[in-house]
């Protein structure tokens, strides 16, 4: 049995699939997700600061998709595809998939989470993560850095996976 925390958000991520319906099927690569998120204005939490270190999630978020039987499938351009499989550094926001103070298994999103059943942008604007150690919760933006995988049909609909990450200062 999955656990009910990947199930909320296959769920969720599934979504745009059952939402574009027939439209979609009907025309080739279409916009992702429902793109990179957006920072909202009456956010408490200040958006991502521009680190050099890090991949910029311009990068991550500028794919187009397709549908194929019934499933929203990413296509990624060359420049995210030279990422898979090696060592990158991805800033973001943590959205705990278990509960408790310390996280070894969450998302980062490019942008704070405005509520707690809602996610803040489609499938391109989010890493899942498995840390080896780990992380302490935090509102504020951490950076994690691990083996960069690029999932080109993953049965969760993530488009990315960071593992063997270490939290990075």
């Amino acid at each position: 049995m999955k656990p009910l925390s990947i199930l909320v958000i296959s769920a969720v991520l599934a979504l745009p699939v059952t939402v574009l319906g027939q439209a979609a099927a009907a025309s080739a690569p279409i916009a992702a997700g429902t793109g990179p998120g957006v920072h909202s204005p009456n956010s408490p939490v200040p958006p991502l600061e521009e680190r050099a270190d890090v991949l910029p999630w311009s990068i991550l978020t500028d794919i187009k998709t397709k549908v194929e039987k019934n499933r929203l499938l990413p296509i990624f351009p060359a420049t995210v595809l030279a990422l898979n499989q090696k060592t990158q550094r991805v800033q973001g926001f943590m959205m705990p998939l278990d509960p408790g103070e310390k996280q070894k298994h969450f998302l980062l999103s490019s942008v704070p989470l405005t509520c707690a059943f809602c996610v803040p942008g489609g499938p391109e604007s989010m890493v899942e993560v498995k840390t080896k150690v780990p992380v302490k919760y935090s509102i504020e933006p951490v950076v994690v850095e691990g083996r960069f995988a690029v999932l080109k049909d993953d049965p969760y609909g993530l488009y990315y996976r960071i593992s063997d990450a270490t939290p990075v200062k």
